[in-house]
């Protein structure tokens, strides 16, 4: 650690400026029962979990190891995002899935779901390929700011209330992904 560091060693993890929402035994707990639901609905179906990074891939690990069926996983990456602060719900693909998903079942997974602008226009580019079926599974779903009111979101982890939150995969300036729970920033200025 250098001298000019503001940060001490190991205080990440119990940072004062972080209210935990749901700590890592919540987690667990509820990504077990959405891998029991998805086993269940996807039972002898070819299944495709497509993660958009960045922030899904803590879920997306998690929760396919919890899916008891044979199934195989893409990832995507999009921004909407001109101005750097709303979504514009105009989609740039930054990387594009690896792998044809014609005639199988793809689970989009997301780390949050908001405005939803930006799933919905992703969800008309996935079908456009010929997906069998296309469902969306999100760790949290904040729906308080949904633009996109007729958006389903097929699973959901946490439906959270319209703070902003840190923590399993979400960060702040590139800050507090690797958290074990989720969080709300007191202060998001110290962030």
């Amino acid at each position: 650690m250098t001298s000019g560091s503001t940060q001490m060693a190991g205080t990440e993890f119990t940072n004062s400026n972080l209210d935990v929402l749901y700590s890592a035994e919540q987690i667990a707990a509820r990504i077990a029962e959405l891998g029991a639901q998805l086993t269940s609905d996807y039972a002898g179906k070819d299944l495709v979990l497509v993660g958009v990074l960045k922030g899904s891939c803590i879920f997306l690990a998690d929760i396919m190891r919890v899916i008891d069926l044979p199934l195989t996983i893409d990832f995507m990456s999009v921004s909407s995002y001109k101005d750097g602060t709303s979504s514009s719900g105009d989609v740039e693909i930054l990387k594009d899935l690896s792998n044809p998903i014609r005639d199988k079942h793809v689970v989009i997974v997301e780390d949050i779901v908001d405005t939803g602008l930006t799933l919905t226009r992703l969800i008309e580019i996935l079908g456009s390929r010929g997906a069998a079926s296309i469902k969306i599974a999100t760790f949290l779903d904040k729906p308080e700011p949904r633009i996109k009111k007729e958006l389903v979101v097929d699973y959901t982890g946490f439906v959270i209330p319209n703070k902003f939150v840190v923590g399993y995969g979400l960060d702040a300036a590139g800050r507090y992904r690797n958290l074990p729970f989720i969080a709300v920033v007191k202060d998001p200025s110290v962030a």
